[in-house]
């Protein structure tokens, strides 16, 4: 079927107007009529090849809220007229011990992406929500809790997974201390999450003047991480840290802010550190550095169920699809309180 999107056709290039084939259903298929798509780093780092993976024509966007058009014949968990997400994937073998344990993310033989893959069946290209409808197997198609703000519910299935499954694997609840390194997508994300949790919540950051911000995201107390003297005074604070920032930084400070077995959890950058982690910090501490990475399909329907009962979405600035490029810029910029979304009504023949 013949679909609407923006795509990228070349790292120097501006997203521009695309029409591309969509498959038709196979059973197990949903049609989504595509409402609003959050605007991830991802995004803009795929389209921009940073990776040296990408594959042109790319149409970007994991962060799909839409409503259901039609479902082929063996669907039975949706209906036209639902409102459903779709996230960072689409399939995975769903045989592996990843897959068989609900981390579909961590697929073994390698998830299929929203955008930038390959379809496991037929070998096209998958293409994102940067456009006016997907097809999506059922068994990777989430359910919009009632009540929720849809255009707020968006990033959700990227940086709201992505914050919620630290959180979660490390039991985050009443009593815990929790630190955020980083306010931005998935820093806020993170102090709304861990707020609701019953966690009490510091942010760290290196601009003054954000307070009024935190305090209102959730958190009790800002830590100046320029500052020696607050630094010092933020010591064996935390059982875990969950770090939002994007790009290569020093860890080392924060080290000494964890408590005796506590956890730094990286989840915005996938680099190499720079400079090393000092082991010495870690060993006579029995402190840990680790990685998460989004999150298995259940454990993101319980994220959103878990924020359609606290009524949390993410800080949004609503966008018509032809300011995406401006949006990027602005987003590289951190110009942008705390995720762009665009509104796909805006796109048209």
């Amino acid at each position: 079927m013949q679909a609407l999107g923006y795509a990228a056709h070349s790292a120097t290039e501006e997203l521009v107007p695309f029409s591309f084939e969509r498959r038709a259903l196979r059973p197990d298929d949903v049609l989504i009529d595509i409402l609003y798509c959050g605007v991830c780093h991802t995004d803009l780092h795929i389209s921009r090849n940073h990776g040296g993976f990408t594959n042109y024509p790319v149409v970007p966007g994991h962060e799909i809220i839409g409503q259901v058009r039609e479902v082929g014949s063996s669907v039975s968990r949706f209906k036209a007229g639902d409102h459903v997400g779709v996230g960072c994937m689409v399939d995975s073998c769903r045989h592996c011990s990843a897959c068989l344990a609900g981390e579909e993310e961590s697929c073994e033989h390698g998830a299929t992406f929203t955008y930038n893959s390959k379809d496991r069946h037929d070998q096209t290209t998958t293409f994102g929500g940067y456009s006016d409808k997907v097809v999506v197997s059922q068994d990777f198609v989430l359910r919009i809790p009632e009540g929720l703000d849809l255009a707020g519910a968006a990033p959700l299935l990227c940086a709201g997974i992505t914050t919620w499954a630290p959180l979660h694997r490390f039991k985050v609840g009443a009593g815990s201390k929790v630190a955020v390194i980083g306010l931005g997508g998935l820093g806020h994300m993170t102090l709304k999450l861990a707020k609701a949790l019953g966690a009490e919540v510091t942010l760290f950051t290196r601009s003054p003047g954000k307070e009024a911000d935190a305090a209102r995201l959730g958190a009790s107390a800002v830590v100046i991480s320029t500052d020696p003297e607050q630094m010092k005074g933020a010591a064996n604070s935390f059982d875990l840290i969950i770090d939002t920032v994007p790009y290569a930084h020093d860890l080392n400070p924060y080290i000494p802010t964890l408590k005796s077995h506590g956890t730094l959890v990286l989840v915005g950058f996938m680099g190499p550190l720079d400079p090393p982690v000092n082991a010495g910090g870690l060993v006579f501490g029995q402190k840990a550095v680790a990685g998460s990475f989004i999150g298995g399909v259940a454990e993101t329907q319980e994220m959103l169920d878990f924020c359609g009962k606290h009524g949390i979405v993410s800080d949004i600035e609503l966008i018509a699809i032809n300011e995406i490029n401006a949006a990027w810029e602005r987003m590289l910029k951190s110009d942008v309180k705390y995720r762009f979304v665009i509104d796909l009504a805006t796109l048209s023949a």
